[in-house]
């Protein structure tokens, strides 16, 4: 089984207390509310684990139908956001292809960091997994509802790249075939020390990054985050 899926399946803590360091310099919010506006939207966040994007939206908007695949994803979500005390957000399963809300029903439906890993999980059959999951954000949208796709462009480096083939290819084929438009922000990663970074990104990734270290003995590791948009 492939390490991310047993991360999502038995590591949501682990995950958590990598994500929730991510975009220390707080660039996500403002380039989603750039596209998309959030005030009294109804949002269905696609893949949403353990809140990440959650957590920034539900206060700008009216309410989010936060759906993950994994129960222990949609655990550890529910316990922090209700630490925080957001209550606008109903979290349950649902798989990005069969999504279980009402045709036309939300303003705004955003996927962050999922849609991509079919092309890891199906190599042979990415683009019908995915197609499937960009119709259903079309289905949920309202008329002239937005979409919105996050996806890495490059842990460790300053500036975007493509981080493998497949990735090129799934990145190309939102632009080509579903009219999707392309931007990026850095979403970099702060660390209280080396060791607390190596541990999360090798228990994650599967490797460790080169770092940049803070006098006070913290650690930054760059990441450049693509942010795919479309109007349905």
């Amino acid at each position: 089984m492939p390490r991310y899926k047993k991360v999502y399946e038995s590591h949501a803590k682990t995950y958590e207390a990598l994500v929730y360091r991510e975009d220390f310099q707080g660039n996500i919010l403002p380039a989603i509310e750039r596209i998309s506006p959030l005030a009294q939207k109804e949002v269905v966040e696609f893949g949403a684990g353990t809140g990440r994007l959650t957590r920034l939206i539900a206060p700008r908007c009216k309410f989010i139908h936060a759906f993950d695949a994994y129960p222990a994803m949609i655990d550890e979500g529910r316990a922090r956001l209700g630490v925080l005390g957001i209550e606008n957000v109903s979290w349950r399963v649902g798989e990005n292809r069969a999504i279980p809300v009402e045709d036309a029903s939300a303003d705004l439906t955003i996927a962050g960091w999922t849609f991509g890993h079919c092309t890891s999980w199906y190599p042979d059959a990415w683009k019908e997994h995915v197609a499937s999951a960009v119709k259903e954000m079309e289905r949920i949208s309202r008329p002239s509802g937005f979409a919105i796709i996050l996806e890495t462009l490059g842990t460790g480096h300053e500036l975007p790249v493509e981080p493998n083939e497949r990735l090129f290819e799934y990145y190309s084929f939102l632009e080509r075939e579903f009219g999707f438009a392309r931007n990026w922000i850095r979403t970099d990663y702060r660390f209280d020390s080396k060791e607390q970074a190596d541990a999360l990104t090798e228990a994650f990734f599967g490797k460790r990054f080169p770092l940049l270290m803070e006098a006070n003995g913290g650690a930054i590791l760059r990441e450049c985050t693509g942010i795919w948009h479309c109007q349905f």
